[in-house]
């Protein structure tokens, strides 16, 4: 099924605005949550992945966090330039880059549950809890999650 046409796409009405406004919201509010760590949501995202052993390499952390190789790089330098992050070289592949968290890493990212849930919250204060299941339902089936 079709849900836009020439005659009814609107772009502050589409999908792909809402989701961009959406976001843009979002990470604006994440990141003046996380300003006394001195991190960005994206950065946020790299540390909690490797403590939660989500990802472990920088192939794995772009493609999970839907960032480009380049900027990946760039963030995992910074981040590796301030010692929450550590670099090696696979055994049985060369090629690949194992991550890891230093204890610092791991200090900083045993303090993002304390800062950005309430964040979230103030986000979602207007959805019920039915509602609130139902959008990540929603957002989960968008992005192919499934």
């Amino acid at each position: 099924m079709d849900h836009y046409s020439a005659t009814n796409f609107r772009l502050t009405q589409s999908i792909g605005f809402l989701l961009t406004k959406a976001r843009n919201l979002l990470s604006a509010e994440v990141d003046a949550g996380l300003k006394e760590l001195d991190i960005s949501s994206q950065q946020m995202g790299i540390l909690l992945s490797l403590q939660r052993g989500i990802a472990a390499t920088p192939f794995e952390l772009s493609r999970l966090l839907g960032i480009d190789t380049g900027l990946m790089t760039r963030m995992l330098d910074k981040l590796e330039a301030r010692g929450l992050l550590g670099r090696s070289r696979s055994v049985e592949d060369r090629r690949v880059v194992n991550l890891r968290l230093t204890t610092a890493g791991e200090t900083m990212a045993a303090r993002i549950p304390e800062i950005v849930p309430p964040v979230l919250n103030a986000r979602l204060r207007n959805f019920s809890e039915s509602e609130f299941e139902e959008l990540k339902r929603l957002l989960t089936k968008f992005v192919g999650d499934e």
